[in-house]
């Protein structure tokens, strides 16, 4: 490469400047054809897995400590363990540590539906071949269909505790696995495969579950909660009333995010100081930014752009990104306590990067995305990423 002369002219000087940091701070032109060059392999490799894959419902699966029935979804709470004073009693909570020995199988099916729909409707989107929608269709129809397999669209025994709760409003959470289902969903129905009757049937499923998370008394409580869980009951019901087409509820999401979700979560520097509070503030930070971040995406339109509103102090969904984002370049800048369980399996590939840097064209959180682990396989960070299909969502 040929040297040049020192140039003094002030503002040549400026504008070879400001040229040079446009091409080092701005991601590809195309974000979404970048991506998809580099996830193809990845893609299609997924796609002939879930191809070789049954369905598998809450039908499946059964627990003894379930008070619910063939068809209703079960877990235990995470951080409930045996007490070690009563054994046969009670179980005590232990904040931030998983206990093993919970049942979690329908939680392991709902994300694995998860992965075979977003993998099938990722590489249906990529190659137009239908038979990724016909074997889509069985796993769906098993789900919200079939009367033998479906599951019943509510979650009241989700995050039970032994001794205490038959199912708890915090379970909620659980089906944040269902949003990439909902994506898909949106996809796969545009295949001639895919008849409008079936497609009516299953998105009045999603709109019944709507309605008990809008109305029923876990649904409501998980609405009022102050921090991630909250944010993530906002998230579901604006992805489900996004495949239903209900824009009222739609409305109402947005309404809640700049009103409610955003002034009363994120600090003016753009932490979440509920989330930094607890034994897990790091993986925390990351999950309620990444559901805060898929609020804007889901939600955003020309006339209500979530992405550049800004709260009464300031606060807004980049001032957030902007906190959070060197302490997932360079974790070992973490201010604050270790996690205590799971610090060495974040970050991965987060949402919020990839999402972000298209909207604000930020070359540095994409090439951080790109870097990171596209295929985590730790269950933990697995149940706290419900996005791991980005293309249906560009």
């Amino acid at each position: 490469m040929k040297k040049f002369k020192k140039i003094h002219t002030g503002g040549l000087l400026l504008l070879l400047l400001t040229v040079s940091t446009a091409f080092t701070t701005s991601p590809p032109v195309d974000l979404k054809k970048e991506v998809t060059a580099l996830l193809r392999k990845q893609v299609l490799k997924e796609a002939q897995w879930a191809l070789e894959q049954q369905p598998i419902t809450v039908t499946s699966d059964s627990s003894i400590r379930s008070s619910g029935g063939k068809h209703d979804f079960f877990s235990e709470a995470d951080y409930f363990w045996p007490d070690p004073n009563n054994p046969e009693g009670p179980y005590i909570e232990r904040d931030g540590l998983t206990n093993p020995d919970n049942f979690v199988a329908h939680r392991k099916s709902m994300i694995r539906f998860s992965n075979v729909i977003g993998a099938l409707a990722s590489a249906y989107q990529l190659t137009g071949d239908e038979k990724y929608v016909k074997h889509a269709l069985l796993h769906l129809k098993a789900w919200f269909i079939d009367p033998q397999t479906l599951m019943n669209p509510n979650l009241l025994y989700a995050q039970a505790v032994k001794g205490k709760h038959k199912g708890r409003n915090y379970g909620i959470i659980d089906t944040i696995h269902l949003m990439e289902v909902a994506q898909g969903i949106l996809l796969l129905e545009k295949s001639k495969a895919f008849k409008k009757e079936t497609a009516k049937e299953i998105k009045k499923w999603f709109s019944e579950y709507t309605e008990w998370l809008n109305t029923s008394k876990p649904g409501l409580q998980e609405k009022a909660i102050k921090n991630n869980h909250s944010t993530c009951w906002a998230m579901q019901v604006a992805s489900f009333a996004k495949l239903c087409g209900d824009n009222e509820m739609l409305d109402a999401m947005r309404l809640r995010y700049k009103t409610v979700l955003l002034p009363t979560q994120m600090a003016a520097n753009g932490s979440f100081p509920l989330e930094l509070s607890r034994t897990k503030p790091y993986g925390y930070s990351i999950f309620n930014l990444d559901a805060m971040v898929m609020l804007c995406q889901i939600l955003s339109t020309p006339e209500d752009n979530l992405w550049t509103y800004k709260a009464k102090e300031g606060q807004s969904i980049k001032t957030g990104i902007a906190y959070l984002f060197p302490f997932v370049k360079h974790k070992n800048e973490w201010p604050f306590k270790q996690d205590v369980m799971y610090w060495n399996n974040w970050p991965v590939a987060q949402p919020f990067l990839l999402f972000g840097a298209n909207v604000f064209k930020q070359n540095s959180w994409y090439l951080t995305w790109k870097s990171l682990d596209h295929d985590p396989k730790v269950e933990e960070v697995i149940r706290n990423l419900p996005i791991r299909h980005p293309l249906i969502w560009l």
